[in-house]
Parts: C-alpha cells; sequence; structure tokens
C-alpha cells in the first residue's frame, strides 16, 4: 500500500473500540474514522449494579476523546443512515465517509414487537433503564417483580440473558439487605424450560436451585402473548406483577433495512468465518451486529465482540495488502454471573464447559476486571 488506508469503523461500543486497538496495534499509519452518535463508551455489563446504588452513571459513562487522540483517530459524531458503493461510503446524518476498509459494529437491537412491552423495562437498553429500576424499587413498598428474557426464534445466538439472571439475583440481595425481602414476591419467567442453556446445562441446573434458595418462583416454557399495565401474560396463565424487567432477543439496527447488507434469517449482517460480510470487499462486522457460523450458543458480550475484532483487524489489513485472510475466531463463552455479593463464574468453548459455585472473590473479580477494562479507554 503506497499511501495510508483509510478504515471507516461504525460504532463506539466494545467492539468498536476493539477495533480501533487491534487496527492500531497492527498499522501505525493508517487513517482510522469512528462514527458514532457520541465519543463515549457506556459500560453496560455494570449497569446490573445501579438500582443498589453501587454503581452511578457517571461511573460507566467514559468519555473518549483522550482515547482518540492517543489512537490518532478522527470521530465523527452522527447516526448511520446507509451504505452506497458497495460499502465504500457511508451515510450519516453528518454527510458522506468514505473508506477503502469498513467494520461494522454498531450493535443489535431489542425486538419490541410483543403487545403492550410498554409496560416492561428493557434492562440493557442503556443506563437510563437501568436508572429506572433503581428509582422504582425505592419507590415501591411491596409487590411483585417479574423479571424474564426471550430470544430471537430465527437467531438463536441473539439472546442476552446473562444479566437479566444478575438482575434478579441482585434484586433479591438488594431487598434483603435492606430488610424488605419480605415484603416482595420475585417471579422469573421464560418461554424454555431450560432459560439460559446457553450457559450449559450445568448452568442451568445451577441457576434454577439458586433461586429456588432464595425463594423466587419460577414460570417456565410458555410462549409469551402479552404484557399489561401489572401483568405478564403467557399460554401457561398470567403473572400478577407491580414491576417487570424484560429481555427481548435482539435483531439488526434499524439503518440495515436502508441497504443491500446480506441479512441472516434473524435480521443481523450475514458473516464468515473472517468476519466478512458475505459478498463485500473489504468489509467486516464484529459484535451483536453479526450472524457468525458456529455454534448456537455462541454468546453476544463483549468478550466475544473483542474476539471478533482481532480477526477482523488481522483479516482487513491483509486483505487490503492482498494477503490470504485467515485468522478467525473460537467461540467462547465468559462471564460471571454476579448476584451483588457474589459471582458465578461461567466458561464455555468447543472443548469444555465450566462452572463453578457461586463465590464472594468473583463479585470481587467482576469488579477488578471492569477498572481493568475502563482503565484503557480513559
Amino acid at each position: 500500500m503506497s499511501q495510508a488506508s483509510r478504515i471507516t469503523i461504525l460504532g463506539a461500543g466494545f467492539g468498536a473500540l476493539s477495533s480501533v486497538r487491534e487496527l492500531r496495534q497492527r498499522d501505525a499509519k493508517a487513517q482510522i474514522t469512528v462514527v458514532s452518535p457520541r465519543a463515549e463508551l457506556h459500560y453496560l455489563p455494570s449497569i446490573i449494579w445501579i438500582p443498589s446504588g453501587l454503581r452511578r452513571r457517571e461511573d460507566l459513562v467514559v468519555p473518549l476523546a483522550p482515547f482518540f487522540k492517543r489512537m490518532r483517530v478522527q470521530h465523527v459524531a452522527a447516526d448511520v443512515t446507509g451504505l452506497s458503493g458497495d460499502g465504500r461510503t457511508v451515510l450519516t446524518t453528518a454527510g458522506e465517509v468514505t473508506n477503502d476498509a469498513l467494520v461494522i459494529a454498531t450493535g443489535g437491537r431489542f425486538i419490541k414487537k410483543l403487545p403492550g412491552i410498554e409496560h416492561a423495562i428493557t434492562p440493557c437498553e442503556g443506563i437510563a433503564a437501568a436508572e429506572k429500576i433503581r428509582d422504582r424499587l425505592h419507590a415501591m413498598d411491596g409487590g411483585t417483580i417479574a423479571i424474564g428474557f426471550a430470544a430471537n426464534p430465527q437467531e438463536q445466538q441473539a439472546v442476552r440473558g446473562g444479566p437479566m439472571f444478575e438482575f434478579l439475583f441482585g434484586i433479591d440481595t438488594q431487598l434483603r439487605r435492606e430488610g424488605r425481602r419480605a415484603k416482595f414476591q420475585l417471579v422469573f419467567f421464560n418461554p424454555s424450560t431450560e432459560p439460559g442453556n446457553r450457559l450449559g446445562a450445568k448452568t442451568v441446573q445451577r441457576l434454577l436451585a439458586q433461586m429456588a434458595r432464595r425463594g423466587i418462583a419460577t414460570h417456565l416454557g410458555h410462549k409469551m402473548l402479552r404484557f399489561e399495565a401489572n401483568k405478564v401474560v403467557t399460554e401457561g396463565g398470567e403473572i400478577p406483577a407491580d414491576l417487570i424487567l424484560f429481555m427481548p432477543g435482539m435483531t439488526g439496527n434499524a439503518w440495515f433495512d436502508a441497504t443491500a447488507l446480506p441479512r441472516s434469517p434473524g435480521g443481523l449482517i450475514r458473516a464468515d468465518a473472517q468476519c466478512r460480510v458475505d459478498g463485500w470487499q473489504h468489509c467486516y462486522v464484529v459484535g451483536d451486529s453479526g450472524s457468525f457460523p458456529g455454534p448456537d450458543w455462541a454468546p453476544k458480550q463483549a468478550h466475544m465482540a473483542d474476539l471478533h475484532a482481532k480477526a477482523a483487524a488481522q483479516n482487513l489489513l491483509d486483505g487490503l495488502a492482498g494477503r490470504p485472510q485467515q485468522a478467525g475466531f473460537v467461540p467462547e463463552l465468559a462471564c460471571i454471573i454476579d448476584s451483588g455479593a457474589q459471582g458465578t463464574l461461567v466458561l464455555r468453548n468447543p472443548e469444555r464447559n465450566l462452572v463453578l459455585p457461586p463465590l464472594r472473590l468473583m463479585h470481587w473479580a467482576k469488579r477488578a476486571f471492569e477498572a481493568r477494562y475502563l482503565r484503557q479507554y480513559r
């Protein structure tokens, strides 16, 4: 390459920022442009601690201007509206951005088609949702809290159930600390009889056993029909609820619809094992935006987005240089399901599936990981 390559990265989440780091590590001269609405990272894994007051908004919003300056990245504050020229031009609300190679890392979008879903709070929509949960809990004198999640039926990978277990156990821990647990009933609901089976069968049994120990009721194996202001309605009956927390399955961003990007049945961008967008030269996808080959338990989480980013960065630079693109990734699920006091470590890859019993050490390990992860962007 006789001149510096122009690389555009869409998004400012885990996959996008990991792509910046990986690309800059491999190419000191590349012209990297990031397009996102704000130059901020919102560290969503820790919003589980907002209801209890362990974390506040200001703890989890990281301004990215210093990081972009260190990485010599140009930031365009805009929303993406489409693509043209087979991805060589990105259409945005701030004008067109051209590139020699493109990385799409704009995350996923929750499917909000269930009737009455406006009566439920979707926690992983962001910090504001967690703050709303905090405020609602503070205002409640007692009642029933129903917490559940569902998948995209056409994209089994496109589900984020882990945080809902964390909100469930975290709220139970919080109410006990406040001496109010006896005034509340907690109910966990899921259309599957084995909720969270992507974590592994052993993990599911341990999570259900933990619910039983904590006195959390379950409503499992029934198709969801609708939400109402004070109830969850399924084919198996109704769950009266004064507060509903629900995480629907994920699909692709709305702006994908304005493009010719190849889509999976579940609406995500179809990619190969090298994170290349099928049929699009010098276009790559990482994180929740993509539908990748591999087992149906492959996770949608920051760790997996980091692995995608590493492969995509290497293949992008190899592709621009005319070299074979051979870097791949191994599907790996790595998480700590936190309860606010203890954490359950879960690891899964093609070779093994490890789950440890709840340990206080793992709660502190999760907090230590947060500090270490954010340090590279502060």
